[in-house]
């Protein structure tokens, strides 16, 4: 009975009016645990119909303070998302903790600039940013248009995660998590102590097929050691939140079949081009965008194995 009156309460906040007092419209969130609020992204590419809005994002809620995880597709869904937040709490927003340096994951950001807000990130991050980002600007404003990438702003994180981190909103402890190369070189997680909530960025995927763009041998040892966290839950970096750790199962066989095949290729002395078109074919049915990214996936692995 518990359970249904929760659940009713949390339709009844996803259903009310998504316009802000303040005209801003809000961006849809769904309460999964108490004090713990998610948008689940489109499984899509960034576009500029989907205002780039393909990340799940989220924010917790302490006695005493806010975190946000991730900001979204665009500084116009980071806007959004703010709105979310201050029709439910006036609390001040303490931290915007960004997964990792993906456009989809940080280009709402600028959203969150002022005040005491920190943003804090893998102690990689900066670099990657540095590295990467007025590339994923430039190729995202041709893709969706100056209208919603010229607001977007490189905000690099003041608060670096070495290893592990603790930040504590008022009685509702976070831990996050820094890891070695795996989806990127920059992937953190944070877990939510008080309601066993895993925010586990682009290291879980759900529906949507994984998508490799550090270490293929670093992902599969994370999938390992991210299996022995103590959580009920888990947000995915996409897709739907799902039980823990069971939302593991199709993400690690879907690794393991692309590393068997690459490695079966690279014994015949295939090219990386028959890689590209054949490993993991067999896993086709089961992903959504498996056409966009597979290929990409068996280059990344056929390169990193090749030397193995």
């Amino acid at each position: 009975m518990i359970h249904r009156l929760w659940t009713l309460a949390s339709l009844v906040l996803l259903c009310a009016s998504t316009v802000s007092q303040a005209g801003q419209q809000e961006l849809p969130v769904t309460q999964i645990a108490p004090g713990v609020y998610v948008h689940q992204g489109v499984t899509a590419l960034m576009s500029h119909d989907n205002d780039g809005a393909i990340a799940n994002v989220g924010f917790i809620v302490g006695e005493n303070a806010v975190a946000v995880i991730d900001t979204g597709g665009s500084v116009r869904e980071g806007r959004q998302l703010l709105a979310s937040i201050r029709s439910r709490t006036d609390k001040p927003i303490r931290y915007v903790i960004n997964t990792h340096a993906h456009p989809d994951h940080l280009f709402g950001n600028a959203a969150f600039r002022g005040g005491d807000t920190t943003f804090v990130g893998h102690r990689n991050l900066p670099r990657a940013l540095a590295t990467h980002g007025q590339f994923y600007i430039d190729a995202f404003r041709r893709i969706m248009g100056s209208e919603l990438i010229d607001d977007v702003r490189l905000i690099a994180p003041t608060l670096l995660v070495e290893d592990s981190l603790k930040l504590d909103l008022g009685a509702r402890p976070l831990t996050l998590r820094a890891w070695p190369a795996a989806h990127t070189d920059n992937d953190i997680t944070v877990f939510d102590e008080k309601s066993g909530t895993l925010f586990a960025g682009d290291l879980v995927f759900v529906d949507h097929i994984p998508v490799l763009d550090g270490n293929l041998r670093g992902f599969l040892g994370a999938i390992d050691a991210l299996g022995a966290m103590p959580a009920q839950r888990v947000v995915p970096g996409h897709g739907p939140v799902s039980a823990w750790p069971a939302a593991l199962a199709e993400e690690h066989r879907y690794f393991e079949t692309l590393a068997s095949d690459v490695r079966a290729s690279l014994a015949r002395g295939e090219p990386i081009s028959t890689a590209a078109t054949k490993a993991a074919a067999s896993e086709r049915p089961r992903w959504a965008l498996f056409d966009d990214y597979n290929a990409r996936n068996a280059t990344a692995a056929f390169a990193e194995m090749e030397w193995e």
